[in-house]
């Protein structure tokens, strides 16, 4: 077992890293910018070190800043959490010629799925199933109108580099496409250095499904069920619940079946995520995230299993502890990501935390690196608390987490709790009944499954 692991990260998942860490008797060493230097995950861990300013180019994106944080701290293994270097295929591999470990795939598997190309190649190599599409990068806007009119419009743009939904824009008919063409690229460079784009009929009403898999480096491969994240605002996800309601049991065990194959087939080790757009019965394989997701705990929740300890575990060279038979899925969980954002507009709102109450009671989990007094930076992502809930069943859930946000008490920032409060209780989002476009039309005014 690891001795002590550097937590390459901030916030909230910074914070479940080091407790994960400390309850398996791992020291830990936290890095953080100038603007995080009071922050709860460099107060709890055991050793800090300053990384640089508060730009995360110059600390949290620093790869020599972070490697030489791990030197001088002599720490056994580095751990990414999500977002910044988690799925960055170099810094992967220079955390293993430095000789400590990455807590995480290898480096091959990162560069392999961070291409969304030939993601999409290795995904039909494996059986699953993909959106259709061009076969590889398109390189002009004629190669774009050839394809769109051969797969039918509308059709997606999306950057091979692509993720969180930059460099992707719509088409639904041929005077459409040029400047879709044009702005998905440009968004694309701008945002990954990389311009190249490849495209794919745009579904009308899918729904986003993803299954939790965790494999070690022994041939062992279990799956931990699907979640929904299908409430998204302009490709970010707002809400996950887990299991889906649009899936029954017979669906789910054969997605579960068929993921873990793909994962065997790849030799893939760690956690992981295969995503898919559900639609009339079918699997469409988008991607897959080699890193711990962000509503990970919802899978925790109704599964029983620490996905963190479990990745630290198989960082080792431990096999797996359990196998596929020993897994429950029971229950059902639900996640709101709290935003330091106005609930209308999404304008983000940094500030001083001047009052914090958590909510709690049975079956109520919340991740957060908050504390009154506080001050959240307006330099990195706005969301700033993770409100997971538990019920025996989904209309338990629900109820309970109308009441938990009833008793968030988060003040001196505007956050999107009152926004989640009107969503739990949509009678659409009660009955299950919506999809990937559903929240653009709810927070709209208009009907979310008609765009």
């Amino acid at each position: 077992m690891f001795e002590k692991v550097l937590i390459a990260n901030r916030g909230e998942i910074a914070l479940r890293i080091a407790r994960a860490c400390r309850e398996m008797g791992i020291r830990t060493v936290a890095v953080h910018s100038t603007a995080d230097a009071d922050a709860m995950h460099v107060r709890l861990s055991d050793e800090s070190v300053c990384i640089g300013p508060p730009a995360a180019l110059a600390s949290y994106l620093n790869k020599a800043a972070i490697l030489s944080a791990a030197t001088i701290t002599n720490v056994d293994a580095i751990h990414p959490g999500y977002g910044f270097l988690s799925e960055n295929a170099d810094f992967a591999e220079m955390v293993q010629s430095h000789g400590f470990t990455f807590i995480g795939p290898t480096a091959e598997h990162i560069r392999m799925m961070g291409d969304k190309i030939t993601a999409k190649r290795v995904a039909l190599a494996h059986g699953l199933k993909v959106v259709p599409g061009s076969d590889g990068p398109v390189a002009s806007e004629a190669d774009a109108m050839a394809i769109a009119r051969a797969i039918g419009y509308p059709v997606l743009l999306k950057a091979t580099a692509g993720g969180g939904g930059r460099g992707m824009k719509v088409a639904r008919e041929d005077s459409e496409l040029g400047e879709a063409f044009r702005l998905a690229r440009a968004e694309a460079g701008a945002a990954f250095g990389n311009d190249e784009l490849y495209m794919e009929k745009y579904l009308i009403h899918p729904r986003h499904i993803e299954v939790q898999i965790l494999a070690d480096s022994h041939g062992g491969v279990v799956h931990l069920g699907e979640r929904d994240c299908s409430l998204q605002r302009k490709h970010q996800k707002m809400l996950e619940e887990a299991p889906s309601p649009a899936l029954n049991a017979e669906t789910r065990h054969d997605i579960g079946r068929i993921a873990c194959e793909a994962i065997a087939g790849m030799g893939y080790q760690s956690v992981g995520t295969l995503e898919f757009l559900y639609e009339n019965g079918e699997f469409y394989f988008m991607e897959m995230n080699t890193r711990l997701q962000v509503e990970h705990p919802v899978t925790e929740m109704i599964c029983g299993v620490d996905l963190v300890r479990e990745q630290i575990r198989v960082a080792t060279g431990a096999p797996l502890g359990f196998t596929q038979s020993d897994i429950r899925i029971a229950g059902h969980a639900i996640e709101c990501r709290i935003n330091a954002e106005n609930p209308v507009t999404f304008v983000p709102s940094p500030g001083k935390i001047t009052g914090y109450h958590a909510p709690g009671g049975l079956g109520v989990r919340v991740d957060s690196a908050l504390y009154s007094g506080y001050t959240v930076p307006p330099h990195y992502d706005s969301m700033i608390a993770k409100l997971i809930v538990f019920g025996n069943n989904r209309n338990e859930c629900l109820m309970r987490v109308r009441r938990a946000l009833v008793e968030f008490v988060i003040e001196g920032v505007e956050t999107t709790i009152p926004l989640h409060a009107k969503l739990v209780a949509e009678p659409d989002f009660i009955n299950g009944d919506y999809d990937i476009h559903w929240l653009e039309g709810f927070v709209s005014g208009k009907n979310g499954k008609d765009q």
